[in-house]
């Protein structure tokens, strides 16, 4: 049985996710203010997390942020906001997805089907490449750890299943709405922004020429590939 997490500060909204999530099957655990829920949330092995915005002790940014840094669960944020740069904070900071409120529990079940299917299909194809190693940079899948000349480099869970996605298949063109809806979902139309801000710090990671970049180049008038032509 899937188990999910709610952060959620509202009884009445935890009370209803409970009974809808509960019947279909799926295991629910709660937490009340952010402290608690980043607590639970480091120290169990969740299969989502629903994460409000707005918490007591610590909000879902810095919670979002907190995970990040530890964990890769899938994490759908709710919000009462709807402005565009709560979205684009939410895909930002490393959210899976987004949902405002008031939501029908009808959208919510599609959004974290959705989420975990994607989060399946990552697993299973990371399971078939446990590693890539290219001239200079080596991608542990497994570990999610990335080696630049043998140094370890730091990267968001959305520079690095970028990256992967790209480097398991050197020389594949990808427009940027490809790589919106192949690593953020196809509820961000309209936000191929954000994978432009992705690729320039991903590339300002491990790139030691921005304007003559060796392992992601820019495919002009279609969007961004892997060098097919770097050595192994």
């Amino acid at each position: 049985m899937k188990q999910i997490l709610i952060i959620e500060d509202d009884p009445e909204i935890i009370k209803l996710l409970e009974i809808h999530l509960t019947d279909n099957i799926y295991s629910t655990s709660k937490a009340m203010d952010g402290a608690e829920g980043l607590k639970m949330a480091l120290e169990n092995d969740y299969d989502l997390i629903l994460l409000d915005l707005t918490l007591p002790t610590m909000d879902g940014v810095d919670i979002c942020k907190k995970l990040r840094a530890k964990k890769n669960t899938p994490i759908i944020m709710l919000t009462a906001k709807s402005e565009e740069i709560d979205r684009v904070l939410g895909l930002e900071i490393g959210a899976d997805d987004y949902i405002t409120k008031p939501f029908s529990i009808r959208e919510l079940l599609a959004r974290i089907k959705a989420v975990m299917r994607r989060t399946n299909e990552k697993e299973d194809t990371n399971s078939k490449t446990d590693g890539l190693t290219f001239e200079g940079l080596t991608i542990d899948i497994d570990k999610r750890k990335v080696l630049l000349n043998n140094q370890k480099i730091e990267l968001s869970p959305k520079e690095f299943e970028l990256l992967v996605l790209m480097a398991s298949n050197p020389g594949k063109n990808y427009s940027r709405t490809d790589l919106l809806n192949m690593i953020w979902g196809y509820n961000f139309e309209g936000y191929e922004h954000t994978v432009n801000s992705h690729i320039n710090r991903l590339r300002g990671k491990i790139e030691t020429d921005m304007t003559n970049p060796t392992y992601i180049l820019t495919t002009w008038g279609v969007g961004y590939k892997f060098n097919e032509d770097i050595g192994l």
